[in-house]
């Protein structure tokens, strides 16, 4: 006869292999049966803890976490305007419209190198014009696509994002008075301005040496405080960008910031 502890073995044993079972059938029925047949239990646990999140502030801007760039306050318009008219997402959007913002105190004009069609120039030029703080939006572009590249740093060639022009980008934009066009090759269609004073730049060129000529005379005119956002550091299809980002910033006491939307950003110290 068995002793008791050995029956109690046995029944446990019995149980594990029921359970596995039970798991093993579950698993197979899932191929064939619909999720909301095979798990109504699992299926109204999730109905009702949406139902308790629904009493959440803002609740259709949370995604797991908030995400203001789901359209967040007025940042919903701003995108609406500008969706068209830019390759940026808005997370990204989100981002240069939240540090943009934040720089509208700092002392300097607000540049942007990497124009194309003219979508986050719009962005910028209405955070200024709401604002009215009197500071210049310099928009610095070919308007005419991709200058030459480094085949050895960049994946872009001459002629990339051509589909623009400065004609286009007006039309969009404005042209208010503190709204100031560059057309040209940086750093060629920087000169002139070597006095200029900086508060916010916004480099989205892709390529190696647009950025690095962008970084040299940006950095040394950005006031403190002042912030540089590189749209595209982060992107495989713009290794140069973070070649050339990394590069300038070695032997400064600045650290980027890489960010997940692929960005990165530097606070001048």
């Amino acid at each position: 006869m068995l002793c008791a502890q050995s029956r109690y073995l046995l029944r446990l044993q019995h149980w594990t292999m029921a359970l596995s079972t039970m798991r093993q059938l579950e698993k197979f029925l899932k191929l064939f049966i619909p999720p909301i047949i095979s798990s109504p239990i699992r299926n109204r646990r999730k109905r009702r803890e949406e139902k308790r999140y629904d009493k959440i502030p803002d609740r259709r801007f949370y995604d797991g976490v908030f995400s203001p760039w789901l359209g967040y306050g007025e940042f919903g318009s701003l995108f609406d305007a500008i969706r068209k008219f830019t390759l940026v997402s808005p997370a990204r959007a989100w981002m240069l419209y939240s540090l943009a913002s934040q720089s509208l105190s700092i002392s300097g004009s607000f540049y942007e190198a990497g124009v194309f069609r003219g979508g986050t120039a719009l962005l910028l030029r209405k955070i200024l014009e709401t604002n009215s703080t009197g500071k210049q939006l310099r928009l610095f572009d070919t308007f005419g696509g991709m200058p030459k590249t480094n085949a050895e740093k960049d994946i872009h060639q001459a002629g990339d994002f051509s589909d623009t022009s400065l004609k286009g980008v007006q039309t969009l934009v404005g042209t208010p008075a503190f709204v100031t066009y560059h057309p040209g090759i940086i750093p060629a269609s920087f000169v002139g301005l070597e006095s200029d004073v900086i508060a916010f730049a916004h480099i989205d060129l892709d390529i190696y040496q647009g950025i690095l000529d962008s970084c040299r005379f940006i950095y040394p005119r950005l006031s403190a405080g002042g912030i540089i956002v590189f749209d595209d550091y982060g992107f495989m299809s713009c290794p140069g960008a973070r070649e050339a980002v990394d590069q300038f910033f070695a032997d400064k006491p600045e650290v980027p910031l890489v960010l997940p939307t692929g960005q990165a950003i530097v606070f001048k110290l």
